[in-house]
């Protein structure tokens, strides 16, 4: 089920639990005016409503790829009408003993074992205009024929706290909207230029080299889904070179 702003805030500590709680620290993080999130879209897509939502079982579940794979299907659909900035923010159910024992190494494997089984689920084809090679500068995730930037964070993150959340966590942004945010080149360049002036002061690490431009030629998307907790580059391999999709 996707929720929208207004379902969201009907939520209650009594009868909703985790998923309360996931959300109203979601709430405080992008609306926190002293300790400004640095990605600034993000903080306009959630202050006008333009989110959508979803919860998930614990990811480390075949379960929660399935609950994934359904979610990310009907906010393609519709995300269109969602408005310019919207983004699909998931939220797994996350046990204390993983909060307590799982690495950010381990919650990497999760992650990307989350988003291979959800694509295997998925009943359209590749898209015929992306490589299917990872280490294709065009290269990006996939689903419903449509084309997606995904972040995630986690509880392990501690450093690097635009990545560290109490629940494992996943931000889903539709390639179009990136498209219409750097439509105008000099907004999207001052944009992202306050963006990095923020992480200096968010991170307790310096920005991560990583992170780049889509399109760029040595820009890779699937590094900078996943960044770790530390300034050192991910690894040359992807997890999704071994993918067997209508494109190998």
């Amino acid at each position: 089920m996707l929720y929208d702003q207004a379902l969201m805030n009907g939520l209650s500590l009594k009868e909703d639990g985790w998923k309360y709680d996931a959300y109203r620290q979601f709430a405080l993080k992008l609306a926190d005016t002293e300790y400004l999130f640095p990605c600034i879209p993000a903080t306009i897509g959630f202050k006008r409503g333009q989110f959508r939502y979803g919860f998930a079982s614990d990811p480390r579940t075949d379960e929660a790829a399935a609950e994934l794979a359904g979610l990310l299907g009907s906010f393609g659909v519709e995300s269109r009408s969602f408005g310019k900035y919207t983004s699909l923010i998931l939220f797994f159910k996350t046990p204390q003993e993983l909060v307590q024992r799982c690495s950010v190494e381990e919650y990497r494997e999760i992650f990307w074992r989350l988003l291979l089984k959800a694509r295997e689920l998925d009943d359209r084809d590749w898209p015929e205009h992306i490589p299917g090679d990872p280490h294709d500068p065009l290269w990006e995730y996939c689903f419903g024929q449509e084309q997606y930037f995904v972040y995630c964070a986690t509880p392990a993150h501690r450093l690097r706290q635009s990545r560290h959340f109490p629940y494992f966590i996943m931000a889903i942004t539709p390639r179009w909207v990136l498209v219409e945010f750097n439509a105008s080149a000099g907004a999207a360049a001052h944009i992202k230029h306050k963006i990095r002036e923020r992480i200096v002061g968010y991170d307790a690490v310096g920005i991560h080299p990583d992170l780049n431009s889509y399109g760029n030629e040595n820009n890779f998307e699937w590094k900078q889904y996943f960044l770790g907790d530390d300034s050192v580059p991910s690894a040359s391999r992807c997890p999704f070179s071994d993918f067997r999709s209508n494109k190998t």
